[in-house]
C-alpha cells in the first residue's frame, strides 16, 4: 500500500500538469492518443539519456557548469527537441501554434514523470520530498517544454523565419534548464532563495507564451483586437 501511494504521488504531478496544458488549448484540442504517445516517448528516452549523460560525465567531469548546462540541460533538451522535430513538426495534427506547446510539454512531462518514479523507488523519498519535486523538477521540465513548444510553433507557422525560431526552440530551453540546475548545484544550502523567484518568473513567462500561442491560432473566429473590443463594450 505504501509503495502504491508513493508511485501515485510520483506520477500524479506529471499527469496533472499535462492535463492543465492540454486544456489550455482554446480552439482545436489535439487527439488524446497523440498527446499520450508523446508522453510515452518522453518516458522511453530516460534510459538512453542516462547512458549518454554517464558517458559525458566520465569524459568531461562533474563541475557544476558542465553538469548543469551540458550533461543535464544540453543532452536532455537536445533529445527532446530531436524527438519533437522528427515526430511532430511535420505531422498533420500540428496545425496551430499552440500544438507545439502541448506536444513539447507531453514529451517533457513523460521524461519528468519517469525521473520522479525512479526517485521514489530508489531514494529515501517522502511525500514532502515528492511534493517539492512536483513544484521544482517536474514543473521545471514542463516549463522548459512550454518554451520549446512555443518557438517550435512559431517556426512551423512563421514565413521565412523558421530557422531562427527552430534555433530558439532548442537554445532557450537549454539556457533556462541549465540555469535551473546550476542554481541547485551551486547554492546547495540556500537554494530556495534564488529558485523561488526563478520558478515564479518561468511560470509568468510560460503563461504569456500560452496566451500568445493561442492568440495566433488560425481557428480563431475573430481577430484578437476585435475580441478585446467586444469584451470592453459587453454589458
Amino acid at each position: 500500500m505504501w509503495l502504491l501511494s508513493m508511485l501515485t504521488a510520483a506520477i500524479a504531478p506529471g499527469i496533472a500538469l499535462l492535463a492543465y496544458f492540454y486544456l489550455k488549448d482554446r480552439y482545436d484540442a489535439e487527439p488524446i492518443h497523440m498527446v499520450a504517445r508523446m508522453f510515452v516517448v518522453g518516458a522511453l528516452i530516460v534510459l538512453p539519456i542516462a547512458v549518454i549523460q554517464r558517458g559525458v560525465t566520465l569524459g568531461l567531469g562533474d563541475s557544476p557548469l558542465v553538469q548543469a548546462f551540458l550533461v543535464s540541460a544540453g543532452i536532455e533538451e537536445a533529445i527532446k527537441w530531436f524527438v519533437l522535430y522528427h515526430m511532430i513538426y511535420n505531422h498533420t495534427e500540428f496545425d496551430e501554434p499552440y500544438d507545439g506547446i502541448v506536444y513539447a510539454a507531453a514529451v517533457s512531462l513523460g521524461f519528468a514523470t519517469v525521473e520522479n518514479v525512479l526517485y521514489a523507488l530508489l531514494m529515501p523519498a517522502t511525500f514532502g520530498s515528492l511534493i517539492l519535486r512536483a513544484l521544482l523538477p517536474v514543473s521545471g521540465h514542463a516549463l522548459f517544454g512550454v518554451v520549446m513548444g512555443y518557438y517550435i510553433g512559431k517556426a512551423k507557422f512563421a514565413t521565412g523565419q523558421s530557422g531562427k525560431y527552430l534555433a530558439a526552440s532548442f537554445l532557450l530551453p537549454l539556457f533556462w534548464h541549465g540555469a535551473f540546475d546550476y542554481i541547485l548545484l551551486v547554492f546547495r544550502n540556500y537554494w530556495m532563495l534564488p529558485i523561488a523567484p526563478f520558478m515564479a518568473y518561468l511560470w509568468i513567462r510560460g503563461g504569456r507564451k500560452i496566451r500568445r500561442a493561442n492568440d495566433r491560432s488560425p481557428f480563431r473566429s475573430i481577430p484578437r483586437e476585435d475580441e478585446i473590443k467586444m469584451q470592453r463594450i459587453r454589458p
